[in-house]
């Protein structure tokens, strides 16, 4: 299997050793490296656990033949863009399964009009990995509520409205909710 865990690991300006304390369990940063260079067997479990500690998706290691891959040019810091010292690529980011859209069409909050929301659809058991983060709630009739989740009492959900002055909101037991995951933007 063709990999891009080193290259990922750079972009993200991380050692060895810190990608190999960030996997759970812990392992060695000799053990991530000789992963890097297939002098060790990738596996799956492997892969998921390297894809964890990294922050990125799983498939985002992988090399795939039909993906093209987006050159970097540049590196932007403190002290401006900077030239790169060896080449990267970044993988454009992939829709999984369970993966919907809303497109923001009038700004509010920190959204701005023209704006995609990913969203992960989540099954009732997961709601606590949604705490703090903005949610799409479906409702009755085809109806929505977007917001802040800020609790989750006796089956019950707490939003508070992305826009000023709005009230909370409670909904009991909707059959699934979306997640913000990722924000595409354009400039």
């Amino acid at each position: 299997m063709l990999h891009r865990i080193r290259e990922v690991r750079k972009a993200k300006g991380l050692t060895l050793d810190e990608v190999a304390r960030a996997c759970m369990p812990p392992t060695t940063a000799q053990t991530i490296g000789r992963l890097e260079t297939g002098t060790r067997t990738l596996s799956l479990d492997w892969l998921n656990r390297i894809a964890e500690a990294l922050g990125v998706e799983s498939s985002e290691l992988v090399e795939l033949p039909d993906r093209t891959d987006i050159p970097v040019a540049a590196r932007l810091t403190a002290e401006g863009a900077r030239a790169l010292t060896q080449t990267a690529t970044l993988a454009p980011p992939a829709p999984g399964g369970s993966t919907q859209a809303v497109v923001v069409e009038t700004g509010i909050g920190d959204y701005r009009a023209g704006d995609e929301i990913w969203i992960e659809t989540l099954a009732p058991e997961s709601y606590g990995r949604a705490l703090n983060r903005d949610v799409l709630l479906p409702r009755p009739a085809g109806r929505f509520l977007f917001g802040r989740l800020i609790g989750r009492e006796d089956g019950k959900l707490h939003l508070l409205p992305l826009g000023a002055g709005g009230r909370q909101q409670v909904v009991a037991d909707p059959p699934w909710i979306g997640v913000a995951t990722k924000l595409v933007r354009g400039l």
